[in-house]
């Protein structure tokens, strides 16, 4: 029965139209918005276009050379997808469109490619094809852009302030799941912060101890000001090491994880201060990080890559003069740490000689050029200041190829010093026979140490270079077990570490005059770690490299055992680093030459502080003196609130007024006899 009266109202001949005069307020969007999204729209594609203008005017003979020429500038951003060339009378009319297979692409080869020589007469002028829309509608009224609201990052350098010139330093302890920061004390170092799983590997600090790096799998974080509170975060997944540049404008990020060819993301540089993105490199491997090196004023960074020196330039990020500098061979470059110098090292070919070469950037100006000869490998070190680069050269006496394999036979070294402030930067040689094991630079000043020779008869030679000329020997340790030179920040003392395997011997040297102060020993330390005011050392055992005993010791520059601390599972310690004094050369000077008169002030302040007993007499009547003044403020404000009371007591007359004049008072003189003496003459 239902079935049939189902089929009558169908078979009826009801009325669906919409009545007279009904108005239809559903929109399209609501009815269809999932497929109007996806409806094309006549701006599609068009930020993937770039409009390249001042391109040369050719015909068809020589348009097809042409193309090849724009294809070879342009790929290099990216995919091409397609490219225009009108025409005009048969020949080209001068500018061409390009579209890629991203945006992104399209934005990289504005940047890049703006300004590009092809030719004497020709520069290429490289725009978004989007960007003419919309200067084409730019308003007549200017209205000026919204400022954002100011944020309150705290006193990023507030650790500088302390009264004492006491410095920070990180821990990483209970195997990576504790970090804590500490303030270095006399006595026992001060908690500052400490935080459960802070970081997930390890943490750094900025160059000039502005910010502290935490590490996370989804990116890094950035901790400052007197709570450490966060600054800034950076998404870069899997991330595993950073850069920073020295002047803390930007940071680089790796991660070894796959990127896409057209979106490379394992490496990232940020601006630190907006947060933004700057420009995205691909990188196979990070085995000889970091891949870029920064300039000292952190203006440029450079790159390396087979035949070819890639140097950037900031805030643009793109290549210095729009191209990279070939280098045939070159191995390894590094930056002056003071000038915008690059010295880099080509090894030899044939008949062709090894070469270190000193340039200028960004001029490229080759300053100076040493050829060597019967070269296996070269190593850079330059001295902090810049005032010196030492080349470490290792030379043979037979050089012989086995099957592919190349094999060295009478091996010895020598160490070429360049005098980068003296007139056409003279070059000296120091000759060692024997294996070299380290070298390092004094960093304020100009003598050098390395450790040569093998166990058990392994040997510590000092040299300084004189302004005549002439690199003088100074002495020759022997006999040492070390395998590391760790100098002080301030240059004069040097510790001489035997670290890992040589069971943590330690010895404090003062290269003034070459004296041994203290010789220790902190079994199995793995580490060592001078503070940056050159006052204290570290020296630890990380549970990163043995399981037991890890802690870490703290010594003074003289080698005296300050404090011990045991940490269960320590792993890293890293002072905090200073910026760059604001102290002038002239006022050191001053500072030093008057010095005796500031070291009685700073020997009683430091006896005071290492006397625990003068500290618990201190802070007792400190504690006292607290107290008093707090019952004092109390019964000074009961004593104003009875003041009414005084006066109703006293006839109305303000005994405290008249208290507080001293022409209120009468003197009155009281003479006592005390006592009566009697001398009798005869």
């Amino acid at each position: 029965m239902e079935a049939n009266a189902l089929q009558n109202n169908l078979d009826s001949d009801d009325d669906f139209s919409d009545p007279e005069g009904y108005v239809d307020n559903v929109t399209d969007e609501e009815l269809l918005g999932d497929l109007l999204i996806k409806k094309p729209k006549e701006a599609d594609g068009i930020d993937s276009v770039i409009v390249v203008d001042n391109i040369p005017n050719v015909g068809s003979d020589r348009l097809e050379k042409l193309q090849n020429v724009i294809r070879k500038i342009f790929s290099k951003f990216g995919k091409i997808v397609t490219e225009y060339y009108p025409e005009e009378n048969g020949k080209t009319k001068g500018y061409i469109f390009i579209e890629y297979s991203s945006p992104s692409h399209a934005m990289e080869a504005v940047k890049t490619a703006n300004g590009y020589k092809l030719d004497k007469q020709h520069t290429f002028i490289v725009n978004l094809f989007s960007d003419f829309d919309k200067y084409e509608n730019v308003p007549d009224e200017w209205e000026p852009p919204q400022i954002k609201p100011f944020q309150d990052m705290g006193n990023l350098r507030h650790w500088l302030q302390d009264a004492d010139c006491r410095d920070q330093y990180s821990v990483i302890y209970d195997g990576g799941e504790k970090t804590a920061i500490y303030l270095n004390t006399p006595q026992d170092p001060v908690v500052i912060e400490e935080r459960v799983r802070w970081t997930e590997t390890y943490v750094r600090w900025s160059p000039r101890g502005t910010y502290l790096v935490t590490f996370h799998q989804k990116g890094i974080a950035l901790w400052g000001s007197e709570k450490f509170r966060q600054i800034m975060r950076f998404s870069h997944t899997g991330v595993q090491l950073i850069d920073f540049s020295p002047c803390e404008r930007y940071v680089i990020t790796f991660s070894p994880l796959p990127d896409h060819k057209d979106d490379p993301q394992a490496i990232i540089i940020w601006d630190i201060r907006t947060g933004q993105k700057k420009r995205g490199f691909h990188c196979e491997s990070a085995s000889a990080w970091p891949i870029f090196k920064w300039s000292p004023d952190g203006n440029y960074f450079a790159r390396l890559s087979p035949d070819t020196l890639s140097v950037y330039e900031t805030p643009s990020f793109g290549l210095l003069e729009k191209k990279s500098i070939k280098i045939q061979g070159i191995k390894e470059f590094t930056w002056s740490p003071s000038d915008n110098y690059i010295g880099y090292y080509v090894p030899e070919d044939q008949n062709v000689p090894a070469r270190v070469v000193l340039i200028e950037i960004p001029t490229r100006k080759e300053l100076r050029v040493k050829n060597l000869f019967s070269v296996a490998d070269c190593k850079m070190h330059w001295q902090q200041q810049g005032d010196f680069l030492c080349v470490k050269v290792d030379r043979y006496a037979k050089r012989k190829e086995d099957k592919g394999e190349v094999k060295y036979a009478g091996m010895y070294h020598n160490f070429e010093l360049f005098r980068m402030r003296e007139r056409q930067i003279p070059v000296d040689s120091v000759e060692c026979k024997e294996t070299v094991v380290a070298f390092a630079w004094e960093p304020v000043g100009s003598k050098f140490a390395f450790i040569h020779g093998e166990s058990p008869r392994i040997s510590v030679s000092f040299y300084n270079i004189k302004p005549n000329g002439k690199v003088e020997f100074m002495k020759m340790l022997e006999k040492r077990q070390c395998n590391s030179i760790f100098w002080s920040p301030m240059g004069q003392f040097v510790v001489l570490a035997g670290l890992r395997s040589m069971n943590g011997v330690m010895e404090f040297v003062d290269t003034s005059d070459i004296t041994m102060m203290t010789s220790a020993e902190h079994f199995m330390a793995s580490d060592v770690e001078w503070d940056p005011t050159g006052r204290y050392v570290v020296s630890g055992v990380s549970w990163w490299v043995h399981k037991v005993d890890n802690g870490y010791w703290i010594w003074t520059f003289q080698g005296r055992l300050l404090s011990k601390h045991a940490t269960d599972r320590f792993c890293q310690l890293l002072w905090r680093p200073r910026p760059p004094t604001l102290v002038s050369a002239e006022q050191i000077k001053e500072i030093k030459k008057n010095m005796k008169k500031y070291s009685a002030q700073f020997e009683l302040k430091d006896r005071m502080s290492q006397s625990k007993a003068s500290k618990e007499l201190v802070e007792r009547r400190k504690k006292l003196y607290d107290d008093f003044m707090k019952y004092r403020a109390t019964v000074k404000e009961v004593f104003i609130n009875q003041k009414e009371e005084r006066l109703d007591l006293r006839e109305g007359i303000d005994t405290d007024e008249i208290e507080s004049h001293i022409e209120n008072f009468e003197e009155e003189v009281i003479e006592f006899l005390e006592k009566v003496e009697e001398i009798i003459l005869e």
